[in-house]
């Protein structure tokens, strides 16, 4: 299979081709945790899993390496620290949980690394030494500093050429008193409130590039495959990283990289001075993490999205049918012998992601797989290539599996309908309440079954009672949030 790519560094669509087929490597960049995350924070972070998963599906899941790093020292960590009167790693710890519980939520899976810049405080070091050897990083007033005039290629990911910056640079802005050039980033600087690491350059903390270069060359090695993140931070977080790294290794950083675009809140785009920021941890209190991931899914990841009520509650409608779905899907044993089963199931893949090897396109794979009917009808056109297998001509015996299959697994590619039926269904429906909304429900089941005797028997003011029971049980229901749903195996119940 084919995947494509657009690499931000070189501006077009590319095949992906890794260094590795056995030890596929892609790095994103986490948070910085000194408070709850945003939805913007969210999409990143479901954008590189569905990049991740669907390299698992290609290249097989032992053969992807994904790091997601946390950024645990960082001024604003130090500053709340402070003013809570606790140790930084009492913040850091308390607000790394909750986006690895967010995530979650979201049907994110795990990286296989999760890197903390406290614990790769030598690595920094180490690539700060040897920039400062070779001259592309001098100290200045207890600072450390990149010399950006000293690497040609500056600017190559974001456009942001020393030139160009230097074409904007203020009246007096480029005699800045540490620095010999006003561009010049920070590597090392002084420790801030005791918080600091005993260093060749002097007691500090690292600065925030240099954090991303050493977690991911200790994580994946000094040229990985794929690195992704915001576009907010093409400049200057990821430029900055490639100076740095690159200069330190005499090697490229990354070959590919993938950039999502913001978040929008209607015609604004989310931020704290416009008071519309939009936290996981808020959201998921009111949807299902499920519904909120399609959300995020449902623009191209190099589009904006625009975040509204009702694209949650769209979402939500489609998930509601596809679980409805779901539920009539039965999986039957796959035979033991190679057969059409095997070949078909080779051939799913490629079938089924399409639509996502080209640059991870969501949107249109929602579009042309919007349902358990449409899945059918494409799998069994897919089938007619395999006329001449014995089995095609008996394909009842296979073919339920065959297309609930191909229905079902695209769906797990995106991340979605990780859930049985009743689990989606009951949402998160304590134990005592589940015990009491059944209660009612069969209480209700037995008043309507009184009423339908009653009116057998001719007693029209029994049943007339019975049936007022039955609707004032619903409406019981109802305002609990329960939908009743009748059918011919009896009454089942749903979160509204």
């Amino acid at each position: 299979m084919e995947l494509k790519l657009y690499n931000s560094l070189t501006r077009q669509k590319e095949v992906f081709k890794p260094q590795d087929p056995k030890r596929v490597t892609m790095y994103n960049c986490g948070p910085t945790v000194y408070s709850y995350a945003h939805i913007g924070n969210a999409r990143a972070a479901v954008v590189a899993d569905v990049l991740f998963r669907v390299l698992r599906h290609i290249y097989g899941e032992d053969h992807v390496v994904y790091a997601r790093n946390i950024t645990d020292v960082d001024d604003k960590i130090i500053e709340s620290a402070k003013e809570q009167g606790v140790d930084i790693s009492v913040i850091t710890e308390k607000y790394a949980r909750i986006y690895n519980e967010d995530l979650a939520a979201l049907n994110c899976l795990m990286p296989t690394h999760q890197p903390k810049a406290t614990d790769n405080i030598g690595g920094m070091i180490a690539i700060i030494e040897k920039l400062i050897a070779d001259d592309y990083a001098y100290a200045s007033d207890g600072h450390v500093f990149f010399d950006v005039s000293k690497y040609d290629d500056y600017g190559k990911l974001s456009g942001n050429t020393l030139e160009a910056l230097r074409g904007g640079d203020r009246v007096g802005e480029g005699e800045v008193t540490r620095k010999k050039n006003a561009h010049d980033f920070v590597l090392w600087k002084p420790e801030l409130d005791g918080v600091g690491w005993d260093a060749p350059f002097g007691f500090g903390r690292p600065g925030w590039h240099i954090e991303c270069s050493a977690m991911a060359k200790e994580s994946l090695g000094e040229t990985i495959d794929i690195h992704c993140g915001g576009v907010d931070l093409k400049f200057p977080h990821h430029e900055n990283e490639i100076a740095q790294s690159e200069c330190a290794h005499g090697k490229t950083m990354a070959n590919y990289w993938v950039h999502n675009e913001f978040l929008n809140m209607g015609s604004e785009k989310m931020s704290k001075s416009l008071g519309n920021i939009k936290l996981i941890s808020d959201l998921v209190k009111d949807w299902d993490g499920e519904v909120i991931r399609l959300a995020l899914l449902k623009a191209h990841y190099r589009s904006e999205l625009i975040w509204t009520e009702e694209l949650l509650r769209q979402s939500k409608a489609q998930l509601d049918g596809w679980y409805r779905e779901k539920k009539s899907i039965v999986v039957v044993e796959k035979p033991n012998r190679t057969s059409l089963f095997e070949i078909f199931h080779s051939d799913f893949p490629r079938a089924i992601l399409n639509p996502l090897l080209n640059d991870l396109a969501t949107p249109l794979w929602l579009a042309e797989f919007s349902g358990l009917k449409e899945h059918r009808a494409l799998a069994r056109q897919q089938l007619k290539d395999y006329e001449d297998y014995p089995e095609y001509h008996d394909m009842p015996k296979y073919d339920r599996y065959l297309i609930d299959t191909y229905f079902v697994e695209g769906l797990n590619v995106l991340g979605l309908l990780q859930k049985t039926p009743e689990e989606w269904f009951k949402g998160d429906t304590s134990d005592e309440e589940e015990l009491e909304i059944d209660r009612l429900v069969r209480q209700r089941d037995a008043e309507k079954d009184k009423a339908i005797a009653a009116k057998k028997s001719g007693d029209k003011t029994a049943m007339g009672a019975h049936f007022k029971r039955s609707d004032e049980i619903r409406d019981q229901l109802k305002n609990m949030g329960i939908v009743l749903e009748d059918g011919p195996d009896g009454t089942t119940w749903r979160r509204a």
